[in-house]
């Protein structure tokens, strides 16, 4: 069996992935992927028999042939698709929203295997429903969960696994979350960078501080601080242009959705506003590394001075 996994919610790409895998031993699934690996040794392994098993699993990501990139690769994966091992079940995934309808290997696969798209809407709450259908969790504490940790699928159910590995009994309460699970940083990040430019330096150094605790170094809260000033300039003048919000993605290479915030959060502030900010944390990012001042203590001026 061949399958074709592709769109842009990775969370099912790899959900669907582990209920195939459900079905082979270990020693008997081989993982390549083409940002490092040959497509020739995906294919060779996929023609060679395994030594414990008569069937084999062969997993190979990022093979965007199958998109509107041109790559050498198409001729050696038409030529398998002609005349695949029926005893290697190969499973190619795809990080792209898209396939080139166009290309004749699209057109074969489609004929000769099974291709499915993953670009719905994940509901964050659906999956904590489903990660916790075994537990009592009121509606209250699900929200908290998700504002907590953020919407990201994967790291969602990784934060839920370890809830459940502290839990000794099937009731989750707000000390549980608070406690065992990890607060999302980014989140912190635009609330700080709008407490500065709003110049509420206490709700701004209260945040700031939180974060020390959280163990973040404040040379790594200076450079996320810049990046989000940066990409919201960058979104700013692009939006300005005409250009689409996928558009701006791909010129960026970010994620369409940190544009999308981008976008929202640049509203609030002026082209020049922006500029003074990456100016000046530029200036502190130097002085920390010339070590004419300490990291804790620039960061705290610039909050003050603001």
């Amino acid at each position: 069996m061949i399958y074709l996994l592709y769109g842009t919610k990775t969370f099912l790409i790899k959900e669907e992935i582990k209920k195939i895998t459900q079905k082979f031993d270990d020693i008997n699934i081989s993982h390549f992927d083409l940002e490092n690996d040959l497509i020739t040794d995906v294919i060779d392994d996929c023609l060679t028999f395994s030594l414990f098993s008569n069937n084999k699993l062969v997993i190979c990501e990022n093979a965007d042939m199958f998109t509107g990139l041109s790559s050498k690769d198409s001729e050696i994966i038409e030529e398998y698709l002609n005349n695949f091992n029926s005893n290697t079940t190969l499973v190619l995934t795809v990080n792209n929203e898209k396939l080139d309808e166009r290309k004749k290997i699209t057109k074969l696969i489609k004929k000769v295997g099974k291709v499915i798209s993953f670009n719905d809407n994940i509901n964050p709450y659906e999956i904590v429903k489903e990660c916790l259908k075994d537990y009592e969790i009121s509606t209250n504490l699900i929200s908290l969960l998700i504002d907590r940790v953020g919407d990201n699928p994967l790291i969602l159910k990784n934060e839920i696994e370890k809830i459940k590995l502290y839990k000794d009994n099937k009731t989750i309460t707000k000390e549980d979350i608070i406690n065992v699970t990890t607060k999302k940083v980014d989140t912190d990040i635009f609330k700080l960078l709008d407490y500065i430019v709003s110049d509420n330096k206490s709700k701004a150094l209260e945040i700031y501080y939180e974060m020390l605790k959280m163990n973040e170094e404040p040379i790594k809260i200076i450079i996320m601080l810049s990046n989000q000033f940066r990409i919201m300039y960058q979104a700013k003048e692009l939006i300005k242009k005409g250009l689409s919000e996928k558009d701006i993605a791909d010129i960026l290479k970010i994620h369409p959705y940190r544009v999308k915030l981008a976008i929202q959060n640049g509203r609030k502030y002026s082209k020049e506003t922006l500029l003074n900010y990456l100016s000046e944390l530029a200036d502190i990012d130097i002085d920390i590394k010339t070590g004419k001042i300490n990291s804790n203590l620039a960061l705290e001026l610039f909050i003050l001075k603001k």
